[in-house]
């Protein structure tokens, strides 16, 4: 088991560190995106404070406590999300890449009143969330000469400990939720996930301690806000710290974000393998060319992709590893410049890394969850205060994955003697045919490397199964275009040291338009396993 490190301080909550940073970065930029704001810290204080102002005596009710954001990663959802923060709320970012239906099962179980988002963008959008919505539009337009006035003097004339008084936030405490994120979907229906003050603040930390975010250092934010990896990183933890983060608001748009890391010089970019295939085929080089630190996460990091992108980029991308029920962060390899002598934390490529600080891992046996010996495969769990709150009014859910203390991820991983972890499949990616796992994950590997990618970087192969009469379960390959017939696919599998087991039949590869993703950049598992049961029904 891999022990934690010592911990850090925790004692200031999360808004005070916020406001400490605005106020410390003063007229240095903190804040940019590709509509063409700018914004320093003290502007952007400037903006959070009067948007929270006008918020609570205008559209909030006093016992409305979880308030829905709309917004693609801008500057205005960066302000959005803070105004609320700092009044109080929690927030809950919805998913703009599910449907409306999905949309408001997720605004009915939070319990919203109404949602904060942009006229523009619904409109781009086209979906319905099903409740009232407040447009920044309008807004703007109704925030007064005295709330300006008001915050503006409030944000030079106060010290943070003292702004942070008058917010009424001094009473926070660690455990008090901060936002609720609904999970991607990609096995069912999505969950509310709690996170708490508590929870985010130790990613923040563990990122400090991890990659050494400075005032030199620019975070590229292209990930969504509904998605865990964005919230915490690209939101709090690159405004929390002293860098800067710029943003744009769809990580599959490979022109406009090199662009705006050109700008800016971007030095920390966070993505999947999905979003990273498409910047290699699009971005030129000397757009990236400040980059220093590319972590990887959502999906494994096949070696041929890390590989493309450091011989076009110069800089090689390293996994990192996280759920959105663990705040997102679990563990990450510490790229060589970041690497501080004496530091706990390295590098091994074909790993998620070692656990962050305040982090522990183990693998725990299936059958009977007692925990296994280095070196076995086995199901990870996670221990530490990166662990949610629960999943939202759904106390049964919650039990189902903690085991005590600990969380129960569904991937399947091995752990070595320095802590490294190797994440080899989840168990919801595993068959049981004949009485044995099989598992997807290394099939679809093999298969990709055969298959190669499209145009734009997209896999052409799944793997999914279905159920099965005699066998428990078959498999069924999903793709769009293979590069040689199937028998001669399935030949070069077996010759790959494939067992027969492994080897779906002729019969079940299945050609389709497009492979079911996720707006996280990640296999949509469900909708892959329907798509297979309708065209094998």
């Amino acid at each position: 088991m891999n022990k934690p490190a010592d911990s850090p301080d925790q004692s200031s909550p999360l808004t005070l560190r916020l406001l400490r940073q605005l106020k410390a970065c003063g007229r240095r930029l903190k804040v940019a995106d590709s509509t063409g704001v700018r914004l320093s810290g003290q502007d952007l204080l400037i903006r959070t404070l009067a948007l929270r102002r006008f918020l609570l005596r205008e559209v909030l009710e006093p016992d409305e406590k979880h308030v829905g954001i709309f917004l693609p990663p801008t500057a205005p959802a960066v302000a959005t999300n803070f105004a609320m923060a700092l009044a109080g709320r929690v927030t809950v970012n919805l998913n703009y890449t599910v449907t409306s239906s999905i949309l408001k099962q997720c605004c009915e179980k939070a319990g919203l009143r109404r949602v904060i988002t942009s006229r523009k963008f619904v409109d781009k959008v086209g979906l319905d969330v099903g409740v009232p919505m407040v447009f920044l539009e309008d807004v703007r337009e109704r925030i007064t000469v005295g709330d300006k006035l008001f915050s503006a003097l409030n944000a030079r004339c106060r010290s943070a400990e003292s702004l942070h008084r008058y917010l009424g936030l001094s009473q926070a405490k660690l455990s008090d939720p901060l936002t609720i994120i609904f999970t991607s979907g990609s096995t069912g229906i999505p969950k509310g996930v709690v996170l708490t003050m508590g929870n985010v603040i130790s990613n923040v930390d563990a990122i400090d301690v991890a990659i050494h975010l400075n005032s030199d250092d620019v975070v590229l934010g292209v990930l969504p806000f509904f998605h865990s990896f964005g919230y915490t990183v690209t939101l709090w933890a690159a405004l929390c710290l002293p860098c800067a983060g710029i943003y744009h608001f769809s990580p599959l748009e490979a022109r406009p974000i090199g662009k705006l890391a050109q700008d800016f010089g971007a030095t920390v970019l966070l993505a999947t393998p999905t979003f990273l295939r498409t910047y290699v085929r699009r971005v030129d080089p000397e757009q990236f060319s400040q980059l220093d630190v590319v972590v990887v996460g959502a999906e494994k990091m096949p070696i041929t992709l890390a590989d493309d992108f450091d011989q076009k980029f110069g800089v090689r991308p390293v996994e990192g590893y996280g759920t959105t029920e663990l705040s997102p962060l679990v563990s990450v390899n510490i790229p060589p410049s970041r690497r501080v002598s004496g530091q706990l934390g390295g590098l091994r490529e074909g790993t998620v890394g070692q656990p962050v600080k305040q982090v522990e891992a183990r693998v725990v046996s299936f059958e009977d969850d007692h925990e296994l010996p280095v070196g076995q495969p086995g199901l990870l769990e996670i221990r530490g205060p990166n662990v949610m709150q629960g999943y939202l009014d759904q106390p049964d859910l919650t039990a189902e994955v903690m085991h005590d203390e600990w969380y129960r991820t569904g991937d399947v991983a091995i752990i070595d003697q320095e802590g490294f972890i190797e994440i080899t499949g989840r168990l919801s990616r595993f068959s049981k045919i004949a009485g044995e796992m099989v598992p997807h994950i290394q099939i679809e590997e093999q298969l990709a490397e055969l298959a190669g990618t499209d145009d734009e970087g997209t896999l052409r192969v799944a793997v999914t199964a279905i159920p099965d009469e005699k066998r428990g379960e078959q498999l069924v390959v999903l793709y769009t275009q293979l590069p040689h017939g199937v028998e001669d696919i399935l030949n070069q599998l077996s010759e790959k040291g494939l067992p027969n087991l492994y080897l779906p039949s002729p019969d079940r590869f299945v050609q389709v338009d497009t492979i079911p993703v996720l707006g996280s950049g990640k296999l949509d598992l469900k909708g892959i396993r329907e798509l297979a049961l309708a065209q094998l029904s």
